[in-house]
């Protein structure tokens, strides 16, 4: 007996074939994972669930009864509840509207503020959240804004609860309460829909495991029957024989970056860090959650106002470091949260492509469309990118598809150092090795790259050095090639 049936389930976009002939079958009291490339078709399916799209094929069965359901609400209505993997939040309010947004419980005519309180703080004991309800959403640390997002699915009621890429801003610790919260989520009889591409935590977690390739259904599989070189096999159709590509770059003793005691004028943030960036290298950063890995790498292209400290590229002093000024001196960088601040998702792949190098198509107050056509024909071409046409939208790409995108609109500025914040968030292992791939041969060719990451298996395979923060300073500078994780974790934990 299934709690939910999907079968025989098609989707097309214009010029997409996104679902074809899909299923998942999901057992009561469950952890069933869906699995894939970018592109596979996972969220896709999971939003035909949902009732964000509309499936044009096949059936859809919720505790033996046929359903479709005309959008979110009803979905919410019937116990089916999703954490989206792109989170959906007003920042500008607080934990308690966003959990109760569209539902607010009323006594009189108007809200009841108590009772909101008191459901919220009940369901927070419940899965062990320690935050203040009263918090605005904003002020909140993106693994903070995620957990505030699978209490809300837990405030519904539901009895199948989608989690799509749940652990892609988490911590370790953070991924062991997760898993905490879905084994007690299990035990109460709720079933869960777990979207990931990290192995181990599949392995960990599920029950059962649903590999997707190109809009179909590849397998279903019990997980202790299952092995990572099996899923890499299903997902992308093919033997990976390793993880990460071999490393044919070769840094030289020239510095291209160099940072000296720097420490940003807001705080908290970063105090007194100095770091030199060599011709050639891959730079790594490593940090637990609220290290400042971020406020780094933002304040040395100018997002964040500098209090003090000096930065030079190629020798030359970067005086109040902004944007437009970092980006001329040869600086490019793809920001962590893809969403809010890397794609512009109303516009079309071309213009998401170009718009960091636009100058470049202008000629007289003139846009030159053929060559912006060409450029982003060469994105597209150069990094895999799944896209009907360069004028689709970029928000119906896939996210690895969109990261791809932005990745090529720092390529089109040929910068000198590319700072990358967890480039490879949310990504499938064979679009991760595209990247690392990437990364080694721009750095082969003379650039530097300077990329952060909480996974640290990814850091010790791509870089060549890791600069480890532990709370806004430099907890230690490391070859990557004769640390461990055991260092790095102490480094982390060096300034706390």
């Amino acid at each position: 007996m299934y709690v939910l049936e999907m079968r025989g389930i098609g989707k097309r976009f214009p010029g997409v074939h996104a679902l074809d002939n899909a299923q998942l079958l999901l057992e009561p009291g469950s952890v069933h994972a869906l699995m894939g490339e970018n592109g596979a078709g996972k969220s896709t399916l999971m939003k035909c669930l949902f009732g964000i799209y509309h499936k044009e094929e096949g059936e859809i069965i919720l505790d033996g009864r046929p359903v479709e359901f005309e959008g979110p609400r009803q979905a919410l209505d019937h116990g089916v509840s999703m954490v989206h993997q792109e989170l959906n939040q007003v920042l500008e309010r607080s934990i308690l509207d966003n959990i109760w947004l569209g539902r607010f419980p009323s006594r009189a005519g108007t809200v009841d503020d108590r009772k909101m309180l008191a459901d919220t703080k009940a369901i927070f004991e419940r899965l062990k959240i320690d935050i203040a309800p009263q918090k605005k959403i904003g002020n909140l640390s993106v693994s903070e804004r995620q957990m505030v997002e699978i209490a809300k699915a837990v405030s519904c009621n539901a009895k199948i609860i989608v989690l799509d890429e749940p652990t892609s801003s988490l911590t370790e610790t953070e991924v062991d309460h997760l898993f905490t919260i879905i084994r007690r989520l299990k035990a109460e009889g709720v079933s869960v829909i777990y979207i990931s591409h990290k192995m181990e935590e599949i392995l960990a977690i599920a029950d059962t495991v649903t590999v997707m390739r190109d809009g179909k259904w590849i397998g279903t599989e019990k997980s202790e029957k299952l092995t990572k070189d099996k899923i890499i096999s299903m997902m992308v159709g093919r033997e990976l024989s390793r993880l990460y590509p071999p490393k044919t770059n070769k840094p030289s003793d020239r510095i291209v970056l160099e940072v000296e005691n720097l420490t940003a004028l807001y705080q908290p943030s970063i105090k007194g860090v100095s770091l030199k960036l060599r011709e050639g290298e891959i730079l790594g950063i490593a940090g637990l959650m609220g290290s400042r890995r971020t406020e780094l790498v933002e304040s040395i292209f100018g997002l964040r106002k500098i209090k003090s400290g000096r930065i030079s590229v190629l020798g030359k002093p970067l005086e109040r470091p902004y944007p437009r000024k970092a980006i001329h001196a040869g600086l490019g960088l793809l920001t962590e949260e893809r969403r809010a601040t890397g794609i512009f998702p109303l516009l079309n792949v071309q213009f998401n492509a170009m718009i960091a190098n636009i100058n470049a198509y202008a000629k007289l107050g003139v846009m030159r469309y053929k060559l912006a056509a060409k450029d982003t024909k060469w994105v597209i071409d150069a990094l895999s990118v799944k896209t009907p046409s360069q004028k689709a939208a970029i928000s119906n790409l896939s996210g690895g598809n969109q990261q791809k995108v932005i990745l090529g609109r720092w390529l089109l500025t040929a910068p000198k150092v590319l700072l990358l914040d967890e480039p490879t968030r949310g990504i499938d292992v064979g679009a991760k090795y595209e990247i690392y791939q990437l990364m080694i041969d721009l750095a082969a060719k003379g650039n530097s790259v300077i990329f952060i990451s909480s996974e640290m298996p990814e850091l010790l395979g791509v870089a060549d050095r890791i600069l480890v923060m532990s709370n806004g300073r430099v907890g230690g500078i490391v070859s990557a090639a004769s640390t461990s994780q055991e260092e790095i974790l102490e480094l982390a934990a060096k300034y706390l």
